[in-house]
């Protein structure tokens, strides 16, 4: 099906088309439809805001896929916190974005989570550590300090500043986490 696109008089014309016109402009111009509208918020808080959702429903979904696949007790108590810690961390995104602003609800990474879906047990464990704990709050820690350093919007620079001691934690219980369990860095 094509799309046809309407003429300046044939939408001065028929205002409800012009309106219609310009929100299909709008969502085909948008970076990523899913999460912001162009014009509303600058490169770097799109960005940011891209890179948190994508962290915090990643982490979710691998915590939540940790309980079916580990029998580990400190790899299921360290999931348990990530899933009620990134849950947390994305009501509060929500909480701060700019009005018009769409925030996902589910923008997981499906890549590295089809990567530990397979694993159970001890392989799962290391995976799951080694991905998620270390390399996911490594990501996550950079996105959120370069949002707070450069972002141009002052709720999610502070967004991001409040969520960085979190990470940071995060990242130190990933740490502890996978030396019990021989990961390595």
């Amino acid at each position: 099906m094509s799309v046809r696109r309407g003429s300046a008089a044939t939408l001065a014309r028929c205002p409800s088309r012009a309106v219609n016109h310009r929100a299909r402009e709008q969502t085909m111009t948008t970076e990523n439809a899913s999460t912001t509208a162009v014009g509303v918020l600058a490169a770097v808080d799109r960005d940011f805001i891209q890179a948190a959702t994508m962290q915090h429903s990643t982490q979710v979904d691998a915590g939540k896929m940790a309980h079916k696949n580990t029998s580990n007790a400190d790899v299921r108590s360290f999931a348990r916190h990530m899933i009620a810690d990134h849950m947390r961390l994305t009501v509060q995104l929500k909480a701060v974005a700019p009005k018009g602003v769409v925030i996902p609800n589910d923008n997981s990474d499906m890549a590295l989570l089809d990567s530990l879906r397979p694993l159970v047990g001890a392989d799962f464990d290391r995976a799951y550590v080694r991905k998620v704990g270390l390399e996911g709050h490594r990501i996550a820690i950079a996105a959120f300090e370069k949002e707070a350093k450069d972002g141009e919007n002052p709720s999610l620079k502070q967004a991001a500043l409040d969520a960085l001691p979190t990470l940071r934690e995060h990242y130190l219980m990933s740490q502890k986490l996978a030396q019990k369990l021989g990961v390595t860095e």
